[in-house]
């Protein structure tokens, strides 16, 4: 499953060292996991629990690290662009 294309959100803007991730996981309305945007870390992942919250939703996004610790500088960038993409360019796509 992609995530973008022709007629979707234009929202996903990766850097030259990122991805288009992948759907591993889903389950309707409550759960989604990606896999990782990073080549070069690829057994990280994304996971998404969806909550209802009034006539809403609340997000909450973790990044999973199974593999060997990434350095401060690595999961600070990680996180800096999770944040980027979801909390900045995903919601202004909807107009938040």
């Amino acid at each position: 499953m992609r995530l973008h294309g022709p007629g979707a959100r234009q929202w996903l803007d990766l850097l030259d060292d990122e991805v288009e991730p992948r759907v591993l996981e889903s389950l309707e309305a409550t759960l989604v996991v990606w896999s990782s945007l990073w080549p070069d870390r690829p057994d990280e992942r994304i996971r998404f629990d969806i909550e209802p919250d009034g006539p809403g939703s609340r997000l909450r996004w973790t990044l999973l690290t199974p593999g060997p610790e990434p350095t401060a500088s690595k999961i600070g960038h990680m996180r800096f662009r999770l944040n980027f993409l979801v909390n900045e360019r995903l919601r202004s796509s909807y107009g938040q």
